[in-house]
């Protein structure tokens, strides 16, 4: 009998019309996999709710009567899947055919890799072709100035990004995750961070994941098409809400991650962007001074949870300062990896 193993999904999605009837097709067209899907809808107010009952029978869905964040309803999604790898997907994400059963084979030969990710490529708004393949993802970096940005965005897909590589950690529109490493990284029983809402909590458990000795492996061989509505670059295009925990995030992340060696390699760097930061929401961007209000009311529940990861932490200092560099930082894997064994490491659904 064939090895199917079988797929936790989850899918948040909020005013996802556009989008969430082909993203479901591509993920029941997924050939050598079982799924078991949920999607949580943060009260849309559009017809989301009337596709998704179109997939009775083949998707759970659990109905928030408010929209309750990106990271708390993927906790919701993510305990009520079963399954010992989970896949956060976005419902702006199309994927080719083997794209999840690469990513599950390449993570289970490689017992150290907690998430997996697969190049997702850019595609236009409504899932219209663009002239020329582009990178939208290929993992997460991050610089000395603690941003964090998707490794290869916006260049032309090319011979350099097709090695399976080690990186930072994986873009959450489309990430594969061992179940035995969300439950490792959880704090409290939340795997991705109730207080950041949404923007920057995939950047941020790949960060607690490697703090806790587990790696993030870039298999090209898994591709899947990303629209893309946050891009970097000007702010102006993106809302105002956004932008406001954009930056509540950015110094929440570094509270509870940053080790005292990161800050002493990095601190003129970090110090030069955070006023940089702060002068932006005075002068340019009043709307997100809000931002740093919400740090302080947030201040309590950010040192509990820093409390645990460093009391749990393995890596080194030494290890964690290779990754903040100003290009795109990569490792290659090696040829030989401990392999999982196939049997019964997979939960039937």
């Amino acid at each position: 009998m064939p090895d199917h193993p079988t797929i936790g999904v989850s899918i948040v999605t909020f005013n996802s019309s556009r989008h969430i009837g082909r993203c479901l097709d591509s993920l029941f067209a997924q050939r050598g996999v079982r799924l078991d899907v949920v999607v949580v809808d943060n009260a849309s107010s559009d017809c989301t709710r009337e596709i998704l009952a179109g997939y009775h029978g083949r998707v759970r869905i659990l109905q928030n009567r408010a929209n309750i964040g990106f990271a708390a309803a993927q906790n919701q999604a993510i305990r009520a899947v079963r399954g010992q790898w989970i896949l956060t997907l976005n419902p702006d994400v199309l994927m080719e055919p083997d794209f999840l059963r690469t990513m599950v084979d390449a993570g289970r030969r490689d017992s150290s890799a907690g998430s997996v990710c697969g190049k997702l490529l850019s595609i236009g708004c409504g899932f219209e072709p663009l002239s020329q393949r582009r990178i939208d993802s290929a993992g997460i970096y991050f610089t000395p100035t603690m941003r964090h940005f998707d490794r290869g965005w916006s260049e032309p897909d090319g011979p350099a990004f097709d090695h399976n590589e080690y990186v930072f950690g994986a873009c959450a529109a489309a990430a594969l995750y061992r179940r035995r490493t969300i439950d490792d990284i959880s704090i409290d029983g939340d795997f991705f961070d109730p207080d950041f809402f949404a923007y920057r909590e995939d950047a941020d458990v790949a960060w607690r994941a490697q703090l806790l000795g587990w790696r993030c492996l870039y298999v090209p061989g898994a591709v899947a098409w990303h629209v893309r509505t946050a891009k970097p670059g000007d702010r102006r295009l993106i809302s105002p809400l956004i932008n406001m925990h954009s930056v509540k995030n950015r110094f929440l992340m570094r509270i509870k991650n940053a080790t005292p060696g990161i800050y002493r390699r990095y601190w003129l760097s970090m110090t030069a962007r955070d006023l940089l930061v702060f002068g932006g929401c005075v002068f340019t961007e009043p709307r997100s001074l809000v931002a740093f209000w919400h740090i302080v009311t947030g201040l309590r529940a950010a040192l509990h949870r820093r409390r645990d990861i460093m009391a749990r932490r393995k890596a080194k200092d030494a290890d964690l300062a290779r990754w903040f560099q100003w290009e795109p930082a990569a490792e290659p894997v090696a040829v030989e990896v401990e392999r999982e064994p196939a049997a019964g490491v997979l939960a039937p659904v």
